[in-house]
């Protein structure tokens, strides 16, 4: 329903789009995707007529927005979600935009009863919270039935139990063979809601495609062996011309583990079987969309405080989570793997590796890099610190400080010169206090 060609939008020097070209598909939720100042709400509005392209176009069903002869019918916008008259009442907007376009007055009290507003639906709207605000959007959105839906980060402002909402809504109207382009910056929700993604990065086309691809493909998959005999194990996986890497025991795997990335379980498991290997466990990880995500946009951030994918200094962690925090020496250089552990856990070799882009998805030169397989087929981990038996060994505590392991002194250290420490006083009567505030007033 919705097709962008070759658009581009100016602002006098400052390209916001430039040749963008996307077609969506109905039924389907899209999200779309990309930095702060990447075009998102700018391609939005171009859509629906609020700013003129440059160049290019933007259809709805093969119409332009001015072209249709019933616009709230056919597409309807949540752009701004403050964008109403905040001494109107939230059924006074409503009804408002229901006469102006003929919508019978029964459509507005359904609209509010489906966006939860209804107990509220005579409250001003200046006194709206954020999230109030964004459920009056979407049920102006909603208001003219139409086939087509534009939501511009809808779930800002909304408690868990509104962003399920939302979600369970969009997913409502796309089975119903609508068309839907939502936008956010909310990668997990994205992995919940999209079925088709659109990538874009200072105003370009970066990657489009199914959802599965940006996750679930090989390059982005690492498979996890566990059993009582690993050398077995690795033995059988380097026959059969799977190279793995091991890693050390830990409470989960008291025998270790190995992993091999860019190849399924599927594909393992008949050589695992031929050569009689125990198994405790054979499962997939996937990378997920927030990593993809990020290396697939690391060279289109307006806005950035350094790589994410720098080399950790001696010392501190590297495992997703833990950049730059300070860790124990004797688990210095191990990737940390806590609880349910993602793809780029079990994918480094001591650093946050590169992700390789598939080639289904990835259309943009500069998103080529060194593949999770190159980056996890280094060989095997030693073991390190305590995994070892090794006693823990502690950095040097800064001066004047207690080592992190030992108990706290009973006197604290001496204060430097210049210094004036602050001494506990006895606390203050309620009147006297009342009383020196008073003098102080004056």
């Amino acid at each position: 329903m919705i097709r962008v060609d070759h658009l581009t939008k100016k602002y006098g020097s400052k390209v916001a789009v430039n040749d963008l070209s996307f077609e969506l598909r109905s039924g389907a939720v899209t999200g779309f995707l990309g930095p702060n100042g990447s075009g998102k709400s700018t391609t939005m509005r171009c859509i629906v007529g609020l700013d003129r392209p440059t160049s290019g176009r933007a259809t709805i069903g093969g119409k332009e927005y001015r072209e249709l002869s019933s616009p709230l019918t056919t597409v309807g916008a949540l752009l701004d979600g403050k964008a109403f008259h905040r001494k109107r009442t939230a059924r006074q907007h409503l009804v408002n935009v229901a006469r102006t376009h003929g919508f019978p007055l029964a459509r507005v009290d359904e609209v509010l009863a489906l966006t939860g507003l209804d107990s509220v639906a005579k409250k001003k709207v200046g006194g709206f919270s954020l999230g109030m605000s964004q459920r009056l959007g979407i049920a102006g959105a909603l208001l003219g039935d139409p086939e087509v839906l534009l939501f511009d980060e809808p779930v800002n402002g909304l408690d868990p139990d509104g962003v399920r909402w939302v979600r369970n809504l969009m997913r409502s109207l796309a089975s119903e063979g609508r068309t839907v382009l939502v936008s956010s910056h909310l990668m997990s929700e994205m992995a919940l809601t999209a079925d088709d993604l659109i990538v874009i990065g200072r105003g370009e086309l970066i990657a489009q495609g199914p959802i599965s691809q940006f996750t679930a493909s090989a390059q982005r998959t690492a498979t996890v062996v566990a059993g009582p005999d690993m050398d077995a194990i690795e033995r059988a996986l380097s026959d059969a011309g799977f190279p793995c890497r091991r890693w050390a025991a830990d409470a989960e795997h008291p025998f270790g583990l190995a992993t091999v990335v860019g190849v399924k379980g599927r594909e393992l498991g008949p050589a695992l079987h031929a050569a009689g290997c125990e198994l405790h466990e054979l499962s997939e990880i996937h990378s997920s969309l927030e990593d993809v995500y990020m290396e697939l946009t690391s060279g289109s951030l307006e806005y950035s405080i350094g790589s994410a994918a720098s080399p950790a200094p001696a010392g501190h962690a590297v495992g997703p989570g833990f950049a730059g925090q300070e860790v124990r020496p004797d688990l210095a250089g191990q990737t940390a793997r806590s609880g349910s552990a993602n793809f780029a856990d079990y994918a480094g070799h001591g650093e946050t590796a590169s992700l390789a882009p598939d080639a289904a998805i990835a259309s943009h030169p500069a998103r080529s890099g060194e593949s999770f397989a190159q980056a996890a087929h280094d060989g095997p981990s030693e073991p390190t610190g305590t995994a070892t038996g090794e006693p823990p060994t502690q950095a040097p505590a800064p001066p004047g400080f207690p080592n992190r392991f030992d108990a706290v002194p009973a006197t604290p250290p001496p204060v430097p010169d210049g210094v004036h420490r602050l001494e506990p006083q006895a606390p203050v009567p309620a009147h006297e206090a009342g009383t020196a505030m008073k003098e102080d007033l004056r």
